[in-house]
């Protein structure tokens, strides 16, 4: 069903999205810093806030793409261009919501998340946060519209959109910020411009009706309980699990806060290579959900099997390449930062920690449960993925942090215990072919 030339454009344009992101992401960093310690501490601290909904919001888009991606394998248009509407219908109604929730009660929230902050932080993070609240509506259409894209196999098109955005973004933090001196303002109205240029773009692309997964306006504006209800038995098992993931996440950064300022200098700076190493794993889990998800529709289930197995092996290849790459040039990045010898030997060992395991573990803990997740096993991945995050990540990270005085290290090493305790398991119910028993649609 997918040529090697097919499988090709749909990973080469995944990456360099991601990759784009993640380095505008850096770019958005050094611009604020311009600000001020308070702003940059008010947008770090409301970006966390933000990776909640976007978790949920991408969530909602890949439960939409499995769907989509099983009845394009079926080759029922119909029901590709009704599901594809319902998304986006309920995408925008679901983010309103959450939006005019964020804007009601932005600082009570802000308060019990992070405590009596200064002043001047509580101020950066109610600004930024208003403003971000407003974009949370073109970040769930553009998601439901990238998920229609994705799941037909054009993920140059989200691609090209990503990068013009990013450029927007970039262009416009430079402007409010150097320009028009509007502080952490400055840098909070790039982003909802971008954001809405992607949501825009996408949804005037996704009304084509050249395409055979398209919107229809007529399924926008009706209600269809039952076509919800197989899009949400994707999504919320799949929210659910990365909301949880978030929470873990957050915790731990408060641990990370207990050890010396060398060690939180170093987890800082490795995280931040960690993203970069990641990006192979990141690209491949949409390619796993439209290749199974079409094969199943199909009800191809050998093909979907064969694709597994390839689809794995390209994974793990690309791994080790990319990997050892980031590896390799690890040290010159650290060349750039101001810090101790100390802190550039802890960063290496941890980025060394993380690829090894990010290469043969995290390939069967991540896209490989985007797979199974596309042929509808998406309650035995929430349960693993949870207990494995809240027993492996959290509990050992405290044991190996703490308890054996290890500190990051210790994080880092329960982060991959996590991820190969889901990866064996994840290949165990992969062999074992029950992902074969499930019905989406």
């Amino acid at each position: 069903m997918f040529s090697n030339r097919a499988l090709k454009e749909m990973i080469v344009p995944l990456f360099f999205e991601q990759l784009l992101v993640m380095l505008v992401g850096i770019a958005d960093t050094f611009v604020v810093s311009f600000v001020g310690e308070a702003a940059v501490s008010g947008v770090s601290l409301v970006n966390m806030f933000n990776t909640i909904f976007i978790y949920l919001f991408t969530a909602l888009a890949s439960g939409g793409a499995v769907i989509i991606s099983q009845y394009i394998g079926c080759e029922d248009q119909k029901n590709t261009v009704k599901s594809s509407s319902q998304l986006l219908m309920f995408s925008t109604v679901f983010s309103i919501i959450i939006a005019i929730i964020t804007l009601i009660f932005n600082r009570p929230l802000l308060t019990l998340l992070f405590g009596k902050v200064e002043n001047a932080v509580m101020e950066a993070c109610v600004t930024y946060l208003r403003i971000s609240a407003y974009s949370y509506p073109a970040l769930a259409i553009y998601n439901a519209g990238a998920a229609l894209y994705r799941s037909i196999g054009k993920t140059s098109t989200t691609m090209y959109i990503s990068l013009i955005s990013n450029v927007i973004n970039v262009i416009g933090n430079l402007i409010g910020v150097f320009v028009l001196d509007a502080g952490v303002a400055g840098v909070a109205y790039p982003s909802l411009i971008a954001r809405t240029f992607s949501a825009v773009a996408i949804t005037v692309l996704c009304f084509s009706k050249s395409r055979f997964a398209h919107y229809s306006k007529e399924w926008i504006l009706k209600w269809d309980g039952p076509m919800l209800k197989r899009i949400l038995n994707i999504a919320i098992p799949n929210g659910i699990e990365n909301g949880i993931f978030q929470l873990v996440k957050v915790a731990l950064s408060s641990v990370v806060a207990l050890f010396g300022t060398y060690q939180i200098a170093a987890n800082g700076i490795a995280q931040s290579i960690w993203s970069l190493a990641a990006l192979i794993g990141s690209a491949m889990g949409p390619v796993f959900i439209t290749v199974i998800g079409q094969c199943m529709g199909a009800n191809q289930v050998e093909e979907a099997d064969y694709y597994f197995y390839k689809l794995m092996k390209l994974t793990l290849v690309l791994s080790i390449i990319w990997n050892v790459l980031v590896f390799i040039i690890t040290p010159i990045f650290m060349q750039f930062y101001q810090v101790s010898e100390e802190t550039r030997q802890l960063v290496i060992i941890l980025v060394f920690i993380h690829n090894v395991f990010n290469t043969v573990a995290f390939p069967f803990s991540g896209p490989l449960s985007n797979g199974l997740r596309a042929a509808g096993d998406v309650k035995y991945t929430m349960v693993v993925s949870i207990a494995s995050t809240v027993l492996g990540r959290l509990i050992f990270s405290l044991i190996f942090a703490i308890g054996l005085n290890l500190g990051v290290i210790g994080i880092a090493l329960a982060m991959c215990l996590d991820w190969s305790m889901r990866g064996i398991i994840f290949y165990i119910r992969f062999r074992s072919k029950k992902w074969t028993k499930f019905k989406v649609i």
